[in-house]
């Protein structure tokens, strides 16, 4: 008998396959003696569309709405269909005992696997693989330590209330909204009230008004030093700051307080995936989904790093151990970093990383004890794995010691103030890249209290108050961290649905509203605004996982927010204009067409929702050549399929009469062909253009 082991991607089916000996490679699964491992394609499963219920959905109408099934029902991909057969007959064979689950170990890959088997109703006993890193050495120990499949029934009804609640609120108010206004407007549990932080940071800079300020800086001594007044170091009147100038200029200033203090940083933690992606954005410019991709693949393809999504900065204490290990795999691309921390028996100062209480599903991301080969690795993969790797480091070298000085001037009755850092010991910021310098400054070491020094210059400096910056997008992870907008697994995919929804745009790195989100976020229930009803959400879907809550209780409440908000769109009296509506109209059915772009750059697309004409602004141009002007014509997609149209001749010609394209060894021969004539060029194209003249 033999054990059916079930993998997200086919990449990681293949890794555990030939750690556990299976060697007979087939379409769809890898066998062996006592193992046969199958593989989904993400999810093969999903759950039903509407008309799936009734075919009367298919058409968008705002009467239909509420869309609330009963039960919901799941089905099959069409796309990856093919792989799920696969799986259903691996499953019948009568030599399968159990399966084994390894899917990611989290929320969804937890449902990647369940939803599979309850579509093949599979009733078999179940295991679960547990682990937090790709090595083999991992693999091997997770084998060993299978877990029961019950252990995690309450993260699968978890990930069942999270994928029905997006279904049931997304669905239901996106085609409420689009419907009602007739334009494609998506809203949903996450990404409105992420919109809406985008919006209100918007409408602070808008609403800002500058205002006019000024400071005074004085040379004192040696010093350079600022005027203060309880704590503030602006002034609002001019007369004022130029009164005091006036009046501390050539003046005796008089050392009242000089304050030294010794103080430490503790090391930082390692890195959780949103905290990496900040990082990462803040220093290299990444987007969190491009952040997660090239972390995925440190994970997965070349196992350098431990399972990335995680919402935890500890380590476990049993992990003590490892860590040698774990500096010995890295030695390779950080001798001098790593040479002293072994001959330390790679012992970590920061013990307060290990903290089994704060550890849920997986630890903090770090290096395994995989060998480092950076040759291997491209610029983005490097720059990630340094992240990660130089935050490690740091859990090996003592606290940042550093000394403050602050010293306090009298002059005239005004105070000021100069402050002066310096460095003790960089202790862990040797291994970080911080511009820290080590050892003492001059200026205020030789001061001692009582002292006087004249005021030999002062300036008056006029500055202006700034509005707030728009988000960067490690400004709006930071966001959705703080109010619980998603999870580390999830916020990257919803900013990159902001944008692909066209309601932000990125610019220079920051979050632009466009004047569609604008308008979308005053049509959208003020209830799905706002981030601490999602927040709440998110908390009992935590609670869930864990069993402390009642899942059919969730998708009641749920049930009844949705027909809430649909009634509420529904009532609405408010209106909305399509932002990008061109002058232009559709050729098919003559309502206007409307501007949106796309990764293929700008396209047309009918404003009508039962339309649906879309072209290229600028069209896509192809080889064929106008019989008149030769030159190449455009491609369109019509009613009747695929034409070809030349806009200088007004030419258009059906798909079907393209002569059949050239492969490469018929390009070998044309070269050959015509490459001898004297009165020909040599360049491909040339040769082409005759080949197809000589056809004609």
């Amino acid at each position: 008998m033999k054990s059916l082991v079930l993998a997200e991607k086919p990449s990681v089916a293949r890794e555990l396959a030939r750690v556990l000996g299976c060697t007979q490679k087939h379409k769809s699964y890898i066998e062996g003696n006592q193992y046969i491992v199958t593989w989904a394609l993400g999810h093969l499963i999903e759950l039903k569309m509407p008309e799936h219920y009734d075919t009367k959905y298919k058409t968008w109408t705002l009467e239909d709405l509420p869309i609330i099934p009963s039960k919901m029902g799941l089905k099959v991909i069409k796309q990856t269909h093919h792989q799920f057969r696969a799986i259903e007959t691996l499953a019948k064979r009568k030599d399968i005992k159990d399966c084994i689950i390894a899917t990611d170990a989290g929320r969804e890959g937890e449902l990647v696997a369940r939803w599979i088997l309850e579509k093949l109703h599979w009733s078999k006993p179940m295991k679960r693989l547990w682990i937090s890193s790709q090595t083999d050495k991992a693999i091997k120990e997770g084998f060993k330590q299978l877990k029961p499949g019950k252990q995690f029934d309450d993260l699968y009804h978890s990930a069942v209330c999270r994928a029905e609640a997006d279904w049931l609120i997304g669905l239901n108010v996106t085609r409420a909204l689009t419907t009602k206004y007739k334009d494609p407007l998506s809203a949903g549990r996450v990404q409105t009230p992420t919109l809406a932080m985008v919006l209100e940071r918007e409408q602070q800079i808008q609403k800002f008004v500058p205002k006019e300020y000024w400071t005074i800086r004085a040379e004192i001594g040696p010093l350079t030093a600022d005027w203060e007044r309880g704590n503030e170091r602006r002034l609002f009147d001019k007369s004022a700051a130029e009164g005091i100038l006036a009046k501390v200029k050539g003046q005796k200033a008089v050392l009242e307080k000089i304050d030294r203090k010794n103080k430490s940083e503790q090391q930082p933690l390692p890195y959780d995936l949103t905290e990496l992606q900040r990082d990462a954005n803040k220093r290299y410019g990444f987007s969190a989904k491009k952040t997660l991709n090239v972390l995925q693949r440190l994970y997965e393809q070349y196992k350098l790093v431990t399972y990335p999504r995680t919402d935890s900065r500890y380590l476990t204490t049993d992990m003590m151990s490892t860590m040698a290990d774990r500096l010995q795999g890295m030695a390779s691309g950080y001798k001098d970093e790593v040479r002293p921390l072994l001959a330390n028996n790679g012992k970590v100062l920061a013990r307060r990383v290990f903290n089994n209480e704060k550890v849920t599903d997986h630890h903090a991301i770090i290096p395994t004890e995989q060998r480092l080969n950076l040759s291997e690795l491209d610029s983005d993969e490097r720059k990630i794995y340094d992240l990660i790797a130089r935050q490690f480091l740091a859990l090996f070298l003592p606290a940042y010691r550093y000394e403050t000085i602050h010293a306090v001037f009298k002059v005239e009755g005004e105070t000021f103030t100069a402050k002066e850092t310096n460095v003790l010991d960089l202790g862990f910021k040797k291994v970080l890249g911080k511009e820290e310098s080590s050892g003492a400054s001059s200026g205020l070491q030789k001061l001692t209290q009582r002292q006087a020094y004249t005021v030999k210059d002062a300036m008056l400096n006029q500055k202006w108050t700034e509005p707030p910056l728009r988000y960067s997008e490690a400004d709006v992870l930071s966001q959705m961290e703080k109010y619980g907008l998603g999870t580390p697994a999830t916020r990257a995919e919803i900013i990159e649905r902001l944008v692909e929804t066209e309601v932000v745009e990125r610019q220079n790195g920051r979050f632009h509203p466009t004047k569609k989100g604008s308008q979308l976020i005053e049509l959208v229930n003020d209830e799905l605004k706002s981030p601490e009803l999602t927040a709440k959400w998110e908390q009992e879907l935590e609670r869930i996982s864990k069993g402390k809550a009642d899942p059919k209780a969730f998708l009641r409440k749920i049930r009844h927010q949705t027909e809430q908000l649909v009634s509420e769109i529904k009532a609405s009296d408010k209106s909305y204009r399509a932002p990008n509506l061109t002058g232009s109209k559709c050729p098919e059915c003559g309502s206007f067409l409307k501007e949106r772009n796309t990764k293929d750059g700008k396209i047309l697309v009918c404003s009508s929702l039962e339309c649906s004409y879309r072209r290229r602004k600028d069209p896509k141009m192809s080889n064929r050549r106008c019989p008149q002007c030769h030159k190449k014509m455009e491609i369109h997609e019509g009613k009747a399929g695929t034409y070809f149209q030349c806009r200088r001749c007004n030419i258009v010609e059906k798909a079907e009469g393209r002569k059949k394209a050239v492969n490469k060894r018929e390009e070998r021969k044309l070269v050959q062909k015509y490459t001898p004539k004297e009165d020909f060029g040599t360049s491909l194209g040339d040769l082409l253009k005759q080949a197809l003249k000589d056809q004609d």
